[in-house]
């Protein structure tokens, strides 16, 4: 899981509106996380690109992974109303060659390696799961293995786009690394000339400040300090940024950006100085002393979702407060299901091997622009590619199934320490 594009919970008491929130404290992954990410599942060949032959059984099952529990349990109705409404639209329109898709029945739990295998069992083509990053690779390890197609809407650990799947596993949430162009760009909007960085250690610090100090670069901007940090112990690394006299500091955080920024401000570093990352944005208030980040810019990733978007997921389900990851669980499913119609067939392999192509990346071949299975439907009945711009934007697979093209809502802070949508930027280059 990322960190998510609203701002809500115990990571932001209030929210700017109803964008989908993207979660700072459960995305952070744990040291043994790092090590599971850097094995491997074993899986050997590509389906993303290899030839297959027709082998599904006529129907199009599509199961989902829903691994949030306690505080983090809203983040399940968000992507169960999105993909029931997508498997409504689907059918709507005449399902897979003429048969209704269908949605397996949900079960939330923790235990990643039963769900998988219980979805396995129930004959699933494709999965859309799971939620948290660290429970990504035990469920690439048993569906890929199965040959079963996996989309997540909502993982964003840089070490995935490496992780072997056989060419099964995709995902519709940019890598957390694919923000940093768009970091430094709003330090350069801001006139700055040099930039410091200052990162909490743990994957995700590490992975996007090294993203940052590429970008910055080939933005022409220099770094004159990169200083970590762990959570609480922020003094020092404060203390080595503002030595170093940079014109703007980008935090890259989650769990202690509110000390850093603290420590930041006590070292004189604050307010329109500040460019935060997406783990360290949230609604601080009187958390924070008074105008501590006046001024202060920082990002979370998503489009703000259409009214006529919200209207229809609750409509799915009225009591739906929260549409995090809604829409790239949405689009996860239409992609599945225009793939399968792309394929001529159900199985797992065919879906996967269209997913780059329906998603808009074939080379420099153009399809035509669809935003709905319909639409979709009826530009390969025409004899066109299909290329599925959804309610996420533009997605765009490459080779690793990452996303190329990445969406980012721009917020700024006022006085009373609380963040406004201020702007968009785009990422042309998402993936890892």
């Amino acid at each position: 899981m990322p960190p998510a594009a609203a701002m809500h919970g115990t990571s932001a008491p209030a929210r700017p509106g109803p964008a989908r929130p993207r979660f700072a404290a459960t995305a952070a992954l744990a040291a043994a996380t790092a090590l599971v990410l850097a094995g491997c599942s074993g899986q050997t060949g590509n389906a993303r690109v290899d030839a297959v032959d027709a082998g599904g059984d006529g129907t199009l099952r599509i199961g989902l992974l829903l691994d949030n529990t306690g505080k983090q349990s809203f983040l399940n109705s968000a992507q169960l109303a999105a993909a029931k409404l997508a498997v409504q639209e689907i059918n709507a329109a005449g399902g897979h060659k003429g048969r209704p898709v269908e949605l397996l029945p949900e079960k939330i739990g923790e235990d990643t390696t039963s769900r998988a295998k219980e979805l396995v069992a129930a004959k699933a083509d494709v999965v859309i799961g799971p939620t948290d990053s660290s429970r990504a690779p035990e469920a690439i390890d048993v569906l890929s293995r199965a040959k079963v197609a996996i989309i997540s809407p909502a993982n964003a650990a840089h070490g995935l786009t490496r992780y072997r799947s056989g060419g099964y596993y995709f995902r519709t949430s940019a890598a957390d690394t694919a923000q940093a162009s768009v970091l430094v760009k709003l330090a350069k909007d801001s006139g700055a000339r040099t930039i410091a960085i200052i990162h909490e250690d743990g994957m995700y610090g590490k992975d996007v400040s090294v993203a940052v100090a590429a970008a910055a670069k080939a933005a022409g901007l220099g770094t004159v300090a990169e200083a970590a940090f762990t959570a609480g112990q922020a003094q020092q690394a404060a203390a080595a940024t503002k030595a170093a006299g940079p014109d703007s500091v980008i935090l890259v955080a989650r769990a202690g950006a509110q000390g850093a920024i603290a420590e930041l401000n006590n070292a004189g570093l604050a307010g329109s100085k500040l460019v935060l990352s997406d783990g360290a944005i949230r609604q601080y208030g009187s958390a924070l002393g008074s105008k501590a980040l006046e001024g202060a810019r920082g990002i979370l990733p998503g489009v703000f979702p259409s009214a006529h978007f919200q209207g229809e997921l609750v409509a799915v389900d009225p009591g739906l407060k929260d549409m995090t990851f809604a829409a790239e669980t949405y689009d996860a499913v239409n992609l599945a299901a225009i793939a399968a119609a792309a394929a001529q067939d159900d199985a797992g392999s065919s879906v996967a091997a269209k997913l780059i192509a329906v998603s808009g990346q074939q080379g420099s071949e153009t399809g035509e622009p669809c935003r709905s299975y319909k639409e979709c439907g009826d530009a390969m009945r025409a004899g066109k590619r299909a290329d599925y711009d959804g309610e996420s934007g533009p997605i765009g697979f490459d080779f690793n199934g990452d996303v190329t093209t990445a969406n980012y809502m721009v917020f700024t802070y006022s006085a009373d320490n609380r963040a406004r949508m201020s702007g968009t930027e785009t990422a042309a280059r998402a993936g890892g």
